[in-house]
């Protein structure tokens, strides 16, 4: 009998997606057979990308990232999929049993292990990794790579090319329109896919 898929979720709202980001999911796939990104709706948080552009530019890093070997291509085991449910409901949706949590500092640890336990007591069946992040990336936070972006500064440092134009684009949106972008959200649930 052949062992069962091991799948893991990693949860976010990814504004923008950044290096620190791609470093837990490389890592995370050491983990597991197949990792799903799942992109948060989040609009409370306020985005600077639409979901729909957030969820696009997920599946753009996946696409590049590759693994340890010259022939591990992350993307045949990584996918980006939206949700605006529980996390402990997506987890299980997708056949899940990992739920994976990057920590840059000991101030995330306080908020993610609260989260870890409410999410224990909801599914016991359904673990919390915690990856710490990569020294070069402790200090990534989305929020302060907005900022930086928007005040002009070189966001090469902390994301992709890739991403940095869209950050540029969009800032570049915002000084035309006199302040910030207005974004459309315009989520449409994906189909569950069939059983396996």
């Amino acid at each position: 009998m052949a062992p069962k898929e091991r799948i893991g979720v990693y949860p976010g709202t990814f504004d923008p997606i950044h290096r620190g980001h791609t470093d837990i999911i490389r890592r995370a796939t050491r983990m597991v057979d197949r990792l799903v990104v799942a992109v948060a709706i989040n609009a409370g948080k306020g985005p600077l990308f639409t979901f729909d552009e957030r969820l696009a530019m997920v599946r753009e890093e996946i696409a590049h990232l590759e693994g340890d070997g010259p022939n591990d291509r992350l993307s045949a085991r990584v996918e980006a999929r939206p949700f605006d449910n529980l996390l402990m409901d997506f987890t299980v949706s997708v056949g899940a049993k990992i739920i994976v949590r990057g920590l840059r500092a000991v101030s995330d640890f306080e908020y993610e292990f609260q989260m870890a336990g409410m999410n224990a007591i909801m599914n016991p069946a359904v673990e919390t990794v915690f990856l710490m992040a990569a020294e070069r990336q402790q200090f990534i936070a989305s929020r302060f790579v907005k900022e930086i972006g928007r005040l002009g500064g070189d966001v090469s440092h902390f994301v992709s090319s890739r991403v940095a134009v869209h950050l540029r684009d969009r800032f570049a949106l915002e000084r035309k329109n006199g302040g910030a972008a207005k974004l459309v959200q315009t989520f449409k649930p994906e189909p569950a896919p069939p059983d396996e």
